[in-house]
């Protein structure tokens, strides 16, 4: 394959003219073929097809939910904006039932504390509780929301409330999918030892990797996920560094992602961290220190996934001070 970034840029050459149509294209995209300049596609095989596009599908549900939640915040935020200020999440159960059975602030007025309660206790093991209800009631009593076109409105929001259920479902299903799916990866399992590292970041970099064997270092899963770092200088101007950004959409925010996480609950990582901000020479930003460290997530899931060991965090850090002393 040839990449279209490539073409784009060399298009150029032969007539210095920014010219783009059907007959120039195949001409510049053969002379980068026979120059050499193409690279052979990889496409996973079997399990790893299988976990990227189990994320790809992760990703859309996510989307799917995100949309959803926005839709009913805003449905609320017409019809019944004082309900926010009882619940402050209308997914979770107790708020979720009273959107179900009484979804107009009418209704809830209409019906009280006693009718709210018996609902709940209908579904939920543990209530809400009678303060909460009375809340409820008071609010929807003075509620300054919407009061026209409520049948048409309480369609919607039924609608809406069904396709939260059905994609919550789907969601569970596939979560299960993809742990069925890494337990027939080697060594994928052995990730979730590290302390913040979960389901979704080990299916993501599986998924968007591959088999880790074709890699012969970890830096270059680094460069696949576009934070391998570039710099732009030319003569006295000395460029900013910063990370290419360019490699597998998924793989890089994944990691990201992950990394907020581990840092939060990994005691070694948020040691790392610290270092890397504190240090006296070249001390990092919060955010080089993320990318810094993710660049060290991808080299310690690469060892663990090439060699089928168990992660050490004494071994990690004590190989840090080696090139530190090393480097030293």
């Amino acid at each position: 394959m040839v990449n279209p970034f490539h073409v784009k840029r060399t298009k150029e050459l032969d007539d210095n003219s920014p010219t783009k149509n059907d007959r120039k294209d195949p001409k510049t995209i053969a002379m980068l073929v026979k120059d050499g300049r193409y690279r052979e596609v990889y496409i996973p095989e079997d399990v790893y097809q299988e976990l990227r596009e189990a994320v790809a599908e992760r990703d859309r549900l996510v989307q799917r939910l995100i949309s959803i939640n926005n839709q009913v915040t805003r449905w609320l935020d017409i019809h019944f904006p004082e309900f926010q200020t009882v619940f402050k999440d209308w997914r979770r159960q107790a708020a979720f039932l009273t959107l179900r059975h009484l979804s107009t602030p009418e209704k809830i007025a209409t019906a009280g504390v006693m009718k709210i309660l018996a609902i709940w206790k209908q579904s939920m093991k543990r209530t809400a509780g009678v303060k909460r209800a009375q809340e409820l009631v008071e609010a929807a009593s003075v509620s300054i929301g919407r009061k026209i076109g409520l049948i048409a409105a309480e369609v919607s929001l039924q609608n809406l409330l069904d396709e939260h259920e059905l994609y919550v479902k789907h969601y569970a299903e596939l979560e299960q999918l993809m742990m069925e799916l890494l337990l027939q990866v080697p060594n994928a399992g052995k990730l979730h030892q590290i302390k913040g590292v979960g389901l979704i970041t080990t299916a993501t970099f599986v998924g968007e990797i591959g088999d880790v064997s074709r890699f012969q270092d970890p830096r270059q899963i680094q460069k696949l996920a576009g934070l391998n770092l570039v710099e732009n200088s030319s003569g006295k101007h000395k460029g900013k560094t910063r990370t290419s950004r360019r490699g597998r959409r998924r793989l890089r925010p994944g990691l990201f992602m992950a990394m907020i996480t581990i840092l939060a609950k990994n005691p070694e990582f948020r040691m790392l961290h610290q270092r890397n901000l504190t240090r006296a020479t070249n001390p990092l930003s919060k955010m080089q220190s993320v990318i810094a460290l993710c660049g060290k997530l991808i080299r310690v899931f690469y060892g663990i996934l090439r060699t089928g060991a168990n992660y050490s965090a004494e071994k990690m850090l004590g190989d840090i001070e080696r090139g530190m002393r090393t480097a030293a």
